[in-house]
């Protein structure tokens, strides 16, 4: 036990020493404080992590080192110890690192306050903080001698706090292993406290996730309530119209912009069909094949290779749709006597539907694996073929996890923006046909938010609206999916 704890602790501190060693090569190379700060901060955690470690190992020698009956194995009891001194010193770094700066900046700003500024540095006002921090952190360019002093003070601030705060963390990590250690004792339920601890862990990365989606669904409302207080919410979804333009000035071309967003949801709704309809019979009857029909070593050296397709990056079957597959079918379409366009949604969505074969085949294949075998040896033993069991039995009780794996795929399909941009356009036109140049709701988003704009304007809050559509439509198809599985699950359960 001795030999295996000092082997993971000098492996640990092995991983623990490379990585601060790469942040010092990088501190040194930049001649950045920040990045000084943050090395300082990284090698605090790792001590409180060799703490917490010698922490486990003592508490683990003690509880198998007890000759009375134990209620927790020493493994818990190790646990225990190593969590009650990591704990306490990461809330007092997690506690710096939230009020260490604004404080400081305080305080900086009260010594600002009493040295004479130049005319043009008392005048920029809430400048001021920035150009701060930035000369405490040996980025700022201004040479004013009042500004270089309160930079100087918030630097020694931050580096006096951070002193404190590292004492203050240590002792919190001893004082947490000190009565860790008064608590470790035969009847002390050491499994029970890990298990609430794991509890209470899982419970914050829920909130987080929540909290996540419900900071999201609050911006978007918020914005796009402020873009309807601009635009008609009845002509941005039923307009027929899209041109985000906003003049300048009133007497300039496009003075009055056009936000009517039906050519848009047309577009990526043909976008996503076309990619639905190659990916959805593709990736099932591929997953039918690997899951019913294929041999084992097949089957284990075909899934890896069509699941490396999703792997790849949009950007590459961008430039594959827009140089091979789109040249191809105008070519194709002119021996034809067919117009397509070079850039079409048609190119689009054949590519598109590619890159989420995965999605679908690797899914299903899995929830075919997963039907109880005694359905399909029931089924075959009264008689059905093997087709005949995979229709009536295997999809219909696989359909569930199918659902979700569509769902997935339709998801990735009215979410995917590279491979529009680069093989059907940015012209928003309200068409059903597929050998034409069309554009989709999440181009557009880009395309709103590119460069340097102003988030007063209709033209940049078009975009919020667009992505609370979007996000809604995204919602509604999740209900529907939903229902669709809690029927079948009902059925064959």
């Amino acid at each position: 036990m001795g030999t295996l704890f000092c082997d993971r602790v000098r492996a640990i501190a092995g991983v623990v020493f490379q990585v601060v060693l790469g942040i010092v090569k990088d501190a040194v190379r930049q001649g950045s404080t920040r990045l000084f700060m943050r090395m300082h901060v990284l090698m605090l955690i790792a001590v409180l992590v060799l703490v917490s470690v010698f922490a486990f190992g003592i508490g683990h020698s003690r509880a198998e080192a007890m000759t009375c009956p134990r209620h927790s194995l020493p493994q818990y009891h190790g646990q225990c110890a190593a969590l009650a001194t990591f704990l306490p010193g990461l809330v007092v770094v997690a506690l710096w690192g939230a009020l260490e700066s604004p404080f400081a900046l305080i305080l900086a700003l009260d010594r600002l306050a009493e040295t004479p500024l130049s005319p043009l540095a008392a005048a920029e006002g809430h400048f001021l903080t920035a150009e701060i921090q930035a000369l405490a952190a040996g980025h700022g360019s201004r040479k004013d001698p009042a500004l270089m002093m309160a930079a100087q003070h918030y630097a020694e601030l931050r580096q006096t706090g951070f002193v404190l705060m590292a004492v203050l963390a240590v002792g919190a990590s001893l004082g947490g292993w000190a009565l860790a250690w008064r608590r470790l004792t035969p009847a002390c339920r050491a499994r029970n406290s890990i298990e609430h601890a794991l509890k209470i862990f899982m419970i914050l990365c829920a909130t987080l996730a929540v909290l996540t989606t419900v900071g999201i669904v609050v911006s978007l409302v918020f914005e796009s309530w402020r873009f309807f207080n601009h635009v008609s919410l009845m002509d941005f979804l039923f307009g027929l119209e899209w041109s985000p333009q906003m003049a300048i000035r009133a007497d300039q071309v496009g003075a009055s912009g056009a936000f009517g967003a039906v050519p848009l949801f047309a577009g990526t709704l043909l976008i996503a069909g076309i990619a639905m309809m190659v990916a959805v019979p593709v990736g099932l009857f591929t997953a039918i094949y690997t899951a019913e029909y294929a041999a084992p070593r097949f089957r284990a050296l075909v899934k890896p290779l069509l699941e490396i397709l999703a792997g790849i990056p949009t950007v590459v079957y961008g430039f594959f749709a827009a140089l091979t597959v789109a040249p191809f079918l105008r070519d194709t379409g002119a021996a034809l006597g067919v117009a397509i366009s070079s850039e079409s949604a048609l190119a689009a969505g054949g590519v598109m539907g590619i890159m989420i074969i995965p999605f679908v085949s690797s899914l299903a294949d899995d929830v075919m694996i997963a039907v109880p075998k005694a359905l399909r040896e029931g089924s075959l033993g009264l008689g059905a073929t093997r087709s005949e069991t995979i229709r009536h039995v295997v999809l219909p009780a696989a359909l569930p996890g199918i659902v979700g794996g569509i769902l997935l795929a339709a998801s990735r399909a009215i979410g995917e923006t590279m491979i529009v941009v680069m093989a059907a356009g940015l012209s928003a036109k309200l068409t059903a046909n597929p050998f034409t140049a069309v554009t989709t709701v999440t181009v557009q988003i880009v395309t709103l938010l590119v460069g340097d704009q102003e988030f007063d304007s209709p033209k940049t809050l078009a975009a919020f609206a667009l992505g609370l559509v979007l996000f809604v439509a995204t919602l509604f198809l999740n209900v529907i999916a939903l229902q669709v599985v809690r029927r079948y699950r009902q059925q064959y359960d």
